[in-house]
C-alpha cells in the first residue's frame, strides 16, 4: 500500500510503502474492542465507596433487650435493614478495575485500527513537522494546508515544543509521541498525522 507524502506546505512531495502487516489488516473487530475495554478500565479510578456496618456511627448497645418485647431481636441499629445502617455488597474504593490482555492482542488490535485508518483514507503522511514558532495559529494553518477539516491525533518521533504547545489549545488535535499510541485516541480522533520519522518508530514495534 503506498501513501502520499506531503510537505509542511501541503504539497505531494514523494510516495511511502506502508507496510501490509501494519496497514494492511482485516481488521479484527472483536480484539479492538476489548482493547479498548482494557485501556479504559485501567484508566478507572475506585472513587465509589460506601460503608459497611462496621464503619458507621453508632449502634454500640442493642437497642432492646433480645426477649420479652415481641419485636424481632436486634443487636445493633447499624444493621443494613435499618435507616443509616451500613451497606452490603456496595462498592468499595479497594476494587480494582485493572484487566490484563497480552501484548500480541494489543499489538494486533492497534494494528487492526491503523488498517482501518488506512482503508478510510483517514492516513496524512508528512516528510517533516516543523512550526517556526509556538503559536495556536500556525497550527491551524498547517492543517489548512494539510485539508485536515476535522479532529487528527499528530503523532511524533519524538518531543518537540513548539508543535505541543501550537496545538494545546485546540481541542480536537492531540500530539502523542509515536511509542505511546494507544487505540482510545485511534478511536477518539480522525485524522491521524504521522511524520517519516513517527512512521519508522511504529513500524519499529509493530512490524
Amino acid at each position: 500500500m503506498r501513501a502520499s507524502v506531503r510537505s509542511s506546505s501541503g504539497e505531494t512531495v514523494d510516495q511511502v510503502e506502508l507496510r501490509e502487516d501494519i496497514f494492511g489488516l482485516d481488521p479484527h473487530i472483536p480484539v479492538m474492542h476489548q482493547a479498548l475495554v482494557r485501556q479504559q478500565a485501567n484508566a478507572r479510578l475506585a472513587t465509589a465507596s460506601t460503608k459497611t456496618r462496621g464503619e458507621v456511627s453508632g449502634g454500640g448497645r442493642k437497642p432492646w433487650r433480645q426477649k420479652g418485647t415481641g419485636r424481632a431481636r436486634h443487636g445493633s441499629i447499624r444493621e443494613p435493614q435499618w435507616r443509616g445502617g451500613g451497606t452490603v455488597f456496595g462498592p468499595r474504593p479497594e476494587r480494582n478495575y485493572r484487566k490484563r490482555m497480552p501484548r500480541k492482542m494489543r499489538r494486533l488490535a492497534l494494528r487492526s485500527a491503523l488498517s482501518v485508518k488506512a482503508v478510510e483514507g483517514w492516513i496524512v503522511v508528512v516528510d517533516e513537522l516543523r512550526l517556526p514558532a509556538p503559536k495556536t495559529r500556525e497550527m491551524v494553518a498547517l492543517l489548512d494546508r494539510l485539508a485536515v477539516d476535522s479532529s487528527a491525533l499528530i503523532l511524533l518521533p519524538e518531543r518537540d515544543e513548539a508543535i505541543e504547545r501550537s496545538a494545546h489549545n485546540l481541542p480536537q488535535v492531540k500530539t502523542l509521541h509515536a511509542n505511546y499510541l494507544n487505540i482510545r485516541d485511534l478511536f477518539t480522533y480522525d485524522y491521524l498525522i504521522i511524520s517519516l520519522g513517527a512512521l519508522a518508530t511504529i513500524e519499529s514495534f509493530l512490524g
